[in-house]
């Protein structure tokens, strides 16, 4: 059986019950470490504190076996893998942020095409306007990224009768739904994609994927729905096509993040920007304990975790496109 500390981000007790073989001591990131880190085993990664706390405990918990990240993209931990001792695994959250984050997506691509953004605006200044407005019915829509948060994306798309759904991973395989195509096949699918919502992790096959050729490629009045990492897009290139007028965005990840005041992202035409909401909600937490105590029983017992994404001493330079 397994024995040693566990560091939660969440109080033990709000958690209970969880293995008894296990010690459990609370950190979401204060200055003072709540424990000796040289007797953490299991590693829970406070969420949305940043990836400077995420790793600042790493170079001292010299037994470390597990970090679990409760984010989907596990980027910023990344770096750190090479430093931590041989065999610990970094599992990413899973299924934690699938319906939270496909929610926003929906919400993102809706809002957009219904325009909404112009809606608010005419109300704050009293004006009745009605216009002719694109559907989300009968579009053509391409999801960058078939991972679960992808497919997550898919099961609430189907019932507003988009025209087709085309998927696209880091390799092809066959769906339920469908063939999802590799990669490789972007420069022929982009000419027809209408809505492209980018659901894929933060890699170095992705970093930048969006450039301006890509967004080159897409047909005039495209939309981009950005629900992954701000850096997946050049944002000088995405800029350039909205001053044109010629695409639109909905984004909830930008590169820079936190986008600056005064950034001409903020006031380009078409854009509309969420501050990066897709996981935090209301649906975070009961989703975030039932993970940590699957994964925490599994480890005390000794049986494999779910969610594996990277081992130390392994590759890290993952080339996937999913969630």
């Amino acid at each position: 059986m397994t024995t040693g500390d566990v560091w939660l981000p969440l109080p033990p007790s709000e958690l209970a019950p969880l293995p008894a073989s296990l010690r459990y001591v609370h950190w979401n990131g204060a200055e003072d470490f709540p424990a000796d880190p040289a007797d953490c085993v299991f590693y829970t990664v406070p969420y949305l504190k940043g990836p400077h706390v995420a790793v600042r405990p790493l170079p001292h918990m010299p037994r470390l076996r597990v970090v679990q990240t409760l984010t989907a993209g596990v980027d910023h931990m990344l770096p750190a893998v090479p430093e931590l001792p041989a065999g610990t695994l970094l599992c990413n959250a899973g299924p934690l942020h699938n319906t939270s984050t496909a929610e926003l997506a929906l919400t993102l691509a809706l809002a957009a095409l219904r325009g909404v953004p112009e809606a608010v605006r005419d109300q704050g200044e009293g004006r009745w306007r009605t216009r002719i407005l694109t559907s989300l019915a009968d579009r053509r829509v391409l999801i960058v990224g078939y991972g679960g948060i992808g497919a997550a994306i898919e099961d609430r798309l189907l019932p507003f009768e988009p025209a087709e759904v085309v998927r696209v991973a880091g390799r092809a395989r066959t769906t339920g739904r469908g063939p999802v195509h590799p990669a490789t096949a972007l420069p022929e699918l982009l000419p027809g994609a209408e809505v492209v919502f980018l659901a894929t992790p933060l890699t170095d096959a992705t970093r930048g994927l969006v450039d301006a050729e890509f967004l080159a490629a897409l047909p005039d009045g495209a939309l981009l729905v950005n629900v992954s990492r701000g850096a997946v897009v050049d944002t000088g290139a995405l800029l350039a096509e909205l001053e044109s007028g010629r695409l639109r965005a909905a984004l909830d990840v930008t590169d820079p993040e936190p986008l600056p005041a005064g950034h001409p992202l903020w006031q380009a035409p078409g854009a509309l920007i969420t501050p990066h909401v897709g996981g935090p909600s209301t649906a975070f937490r009961p989703r975030a304990e039932r993970l940590v105590r699957e994964q925490l029983e599994r480890f005390a017992a000794g049986k494999p975790l779910r969610y594996v994404v990277a081992e130390a001493g392994e590759d890290t330079s993952a080339t996937s496109l999913t969630q």
